[in-house]
């Protein structure tokens, strides 16, 4: 039986973490952060002045589809594009300077403004995430759309009901036009913006098998474990030693170890596969910080509740951290639960890392400076943790091989030596 429940609880934690998360994004978007660049200076008819490009930022923000969903900014092109080259916005609407008078001019309507590029122009980025710019792109269009039919009724009423050729009854029917385009596409070799989400899973991966394979492997060495490869089973003795040294032993070795994971890691994917890997000494260094911070509590949650650490880390850091790193699923589209899991998952600061030296030129405002400050955080946390709760074990005397046992097993395994030498 308790394999059977220790299965079906992992198995529905499991489901419900990663499918809870992702299901229907749609539902859940809120605050997507979106710029608007409103240029439009208007343009004259008769004596009124109209500015059509305000009616439409007016009618974008007094949407209950957009305005529920995006955060709408009104910035210049200027911090538009900055805030793009740091992560900080999935995607901008820029309404041109003169798109009142190129949709006049395009009516037929006399006006004393030029012309000239009255498209409105979309540009998404999906450096930030390819999901969030496709949210957004997926809500502004149909708004523009609706937009576009109210400044159709205006536009034809100010035309009048005069004879009209086909290009301008056409143009009439759907006055606004929304060009799209990526600004600042991700790089070649970047799995079309989810390399820094895949190279984050994998940096997260190299410090929970790290943690997990020192576990067994060091308790085997110390005689607390066993060792089978094949049909070989092998026990060693037992050795006198601490949770806490053993815990010392354990943390040591994975500092190295993790350097030298995440470098082949970092090999195999720059060097073999190809992948787009800009700055590779900082992007090393910052793996390996993470991994180590990762096999930290992944050790700790070993040493503090045995075998079953390893599927509270398994929940903890991997389901949990797919759920809610936003790699996929934007965070701005996560239930309210995994928005707040977000803020202390160590994935969603790994990958913030990751984006920032993949596609940010390492800037530390483009999510570096979050994720090393996390990473180095969460190594603190599992290092304090980790030192309170195993001294205290032992200060408790709460051994995982009394004396006694030890000295009774240390007799047992000196008799059967000394059997072995009489045969």
């Amino acid at each position: 039986m308790l394999p059977l429940i220790l299965a079906s609880v992992v198995v529905t934690a499991m489901t419900a973490l990663y499918l809870g998360s992702a299901v229907d994004p749609l539902a859940h978007v809120r605050g997507l952060p979106v710029e608007v660049v409103n240029s439009d200076r208007g343009a004259t008819l008769g004596t009124e002045h109209l500015d059509i490009g305000g009616q439409v930022e007016a009618g974008l923000r007094a949407s209950p589809a957009v305005s529920h969903r995006l955060r709408l900014e009104p910035v210049t092109l200027s911090e538009a594009e900055r805030a793009m080259n740091r992560g900080r916005a999935y995607a901008t609407i820029v309404i041109p300077p003169d798109f009142t008078a190129s949709l006049l001019a395009a009516a037929g309507l006399p006006t004393a403004g030029t012309t000239g590029g009255g498209a409105i122009q979309l540009l998404t980025n999906p450096r930030a995430g390819t999901l969030g710019a496709s949210l957004a792109t997926g809500i502004l269009q149909p708004a523009v759309a609706a937009a576009s039919r109210t400044i159709s009724g205006q536009l034809t009423a100010a035309a009048g009901a005069g004879t009209r050729d086909a290009a301008t009854t056409a143009f009439l029917a759907h006055p606004v036009t929304v060009t799209t385009s990526q600004f600042h596409p991700p790089p070649q070799n970047s799995a079309l913006g989810l390399s820094a989400f895949y190279l984050a899973l994998l940096t997260l991966m190299c410090g929970f098998l790290t943690g997990t394979i020192l576990h067994a492997t060091v308790d085997a060495a110390l005689g607390y474990g066993t060792s089978e490869v094949g049909p070989r089973w092998t026990q060693l003795q037992p050795k006198a030693i601490s949770r806490w040294r053993t815990l010392l032993t354990k943390w040591a070795m994975a500092a190295v170890l993790t350097a030298v994971v995440t470098g082949l890691m970092l090999v195999v994917a720059a060097g073999a596969v190809g992948m787009d890997a800009p700055n590779p000494l900082l992007l090393w260094l910052y793996a390996w910080l993470c991994s180590a911070s990762v096999a930290a509590g992944t050790i700790v949650l070993f040493a503090v509740l045995g075998t079953p650490g390893q599927l509270v880390a398994i929940l903890l850091f991997v389901y949990a951290g797919l759920a809610s790193a936003g790699g996929t699923v934007p965070i701005e589209a996560l239930p309210d639960f995994f928005r707040l899991l977000s803020e202390a998952e160590p994935l969603r600061q790994i990958l913030a890392g990751d984006r920032a030296i993949l596609y940010f030129d390492a800037q530390a405002d483009a999510g570096l400076a979050r994720g090393l400050v996390a990473a180095a955080i969460g190594l603190l946390c599992w290092l304090a943790a980790g030192t309170l709760i195993v001294r205290w074990y032992d200060r408790r005397a709460m051994h995982r091989m009394t004396p006694e046992l030890l000295a009774h097993v240390d007799r047992a395994v000196q008799d059967y030596r000394a059997q072995e030498r009489t045969e």
